[in-house]
């Protein structure tokens, strides 16, 4: 990423009581993912959980505007870790890191890392400041109370085989 302009890193994590694998191919499943992004996909991968290499064009509204944002898996390690980056959307840039560590107390560790920039220059970085990273902040947590709603009842079993 440039150094020219602000990046922003929003980073969060939380643990959850369910197998690493489970907890990975929950946040794999574009079902999973669709239900806090609030977009849908609709072209690349549209179903199932996506696998490296894959991209997903999501389609939604964001802030009453339309919103287009495509992404690639262009980092896949199952069930340790996964990254997926913008090819095309209104950030400048945008990469998301999925990690997961299986820990000696037998919980799962799920830290998400996400940088973006900003378009629009200084009224990106304020936008950005102002709005987004706080949205982003929220999906996130939004993100593993889901997972670990799931991965620790047994709704799981609808997106796992």
């Amino acid at each position: 990423m440039a150094v020219d302009s602000q990046v922003f890193v929003i980073s969060d994590e939380t643990t959850v009581r369910a197998p690493i694998a489970r907890c990975f191919a929950l946040s794999t499943h574009l079902a999973v993912v669709e239900m806090t992004l609030a977009m849908r996909p609709v072209s690349g991968r549209v179903k199932g959980a996506v696998i490296g290499g894959d991209t997903v064009l999501w389609r939604g509204w964001k802030w009453g505007l339309p919103h287009a944002h495509e992404s690639l898996i262009e980092a896949f390690d199952p069930p340790r870790f996964f990254r997926d980056r913008m090819l095309a959307g209104r950030f400048a840039a945008f990469q998301h890191d999925h990690r997961f560590t299986l820990q000696e107390n037998g919980l799962v560790l799920l830290r998400d890392e996400v940088r973006f920039r900003m378009r629009w220059g200084v009224a990106g970085m304020m936008t950005g400041r102002a709005l987004v990273a706080p949205h982003v902040r929220k999906l996130l947590r939004e993100r593993f109370a889901l997972i670990k709603r799931l991965a620790e009842g047994e709704e799981w079993q609808r997106y796992v085989s």
